[in-house]
């Protein structure tokens, strides 16, 4: 069972700026609690994200001396692809490619078909600089635009990407629209197709329809999931009012229920769940 915590989706759309220092001490924190992998900044314009514009400065302060846990940096352009290559503490590099044509120009300004070449090249760069590839497929679940969606969409998209070399597919719901009937359906059919690929799932929920999504996708076989601490974050392109991520707390929860070894340090996820305060409290 891989768990990737996700602070940078966290703060990627809050207005108020968190100092350098204090997002380098948080997720710090977080990389001696056991996770697989964490999602912790991304090189994108700073006009896009300006809460994001100091990622080469937190990775410069971060304590890697004492984990397992590995680095995913966001990228959404060529650009972005290269300044991140050049970091040996990175290890994933994290595209979102949507399969809504509106939101791929929003999210990326840039259409399907060109961010397919991105993501060719960023496949390219990957292998020449020792870094993994993930590929999120977004507006998985739907999307709010009035673009075409259906099942037969999905696996024609995820069958592009798996054809070009892509080795982890997260799909993901970012406005919140996947429904436990959806995750049935869908997931258990990516994972039969797609055997060498490592399938995840990245949601975005409310509270209140966490748990029935978490155990739709486990039910499913998925074993990578995204999530971020206490369910902070959104996706500040997708929509107006973000739609939080899962709520780490109740992964943790619902995993120990089914028995799963997670190995992971609760001593320094509370520490962890204790600075978030923090972290989030001017916003």
């Amino acid at each position: 069972m891989k768990l990737i915590e996700c602070p940078r989706d966290a703060m990627q759309g809050l207005h108020n700026f968190i100092p350098t220092e204090l997002k380098a001490a948080y997720i710090s924190l977080l990389l001696q609690v056991g996770f697989d992998t964490i999602d912790f900044g991304s090189f994108v314009s700073p006009k896009a994200i300006p809460q994001l514009k100091d990622t080469t400065e937190v990775l410069a302060q971060l304590d890697l001396s004492n984990t397992t846990t590995k680095l995913l940096a966001i990228v959404a352009n060529l650009r972005g692809v290269e300044e991140a290559v050049q970091h040996n503490a990175i290890s994933y590099l994290g595209f979102p490619f949507s399969i809504s044509e509106t939101f791929q120009q929003r999210n990326t300004n840039s259409s399907i078909a060109q961010s397919l070449t991105t993501v060719e090249e960023m496949l390219n760069l990957c292998d020449k600089n020792q870094k993994t590839a993930v590929v999120y497929l977004s507006m998985g679940f739907g999307n709010p635009y009035g673009d075409e969606w259906n099942i037969e969409i999905v696996e024609k998209w995820a069958e592009e990407l798996v054809s070009r070399g892509v080795k982890i597919l997260s799909l993901a719901d970012t406005t919140g629209v996947s429904t436990p009937e959806k995750i049935k359906t869908i997931l258990p059919a990516l994972i039969e197709k797609f055997k060498q690929t490592e399938i995840g799932i990245h949601l975005h929920s409310t509270p209140f329809t966490r748990l029935e999504k978490i155990e739709a996708a486990y039910n499913a076989g998925c074993k990578r999931f995204d999530s971020a601490l206490k369910g902070f974050g959104g996706c500040p392109m997708a929509t107006d009012d973000l739609t939080g991520n899962m709520a780490t707390e109740d992964l943790i929860s619902f995993f120990q229920s089914k028995g799963e070894d997670l190995n992971m340090d609760m001593k320094k996820w509370n520490e962890a769940m204790l600075l978030s305060s923090s972290v989030f409290a001017a916003n």
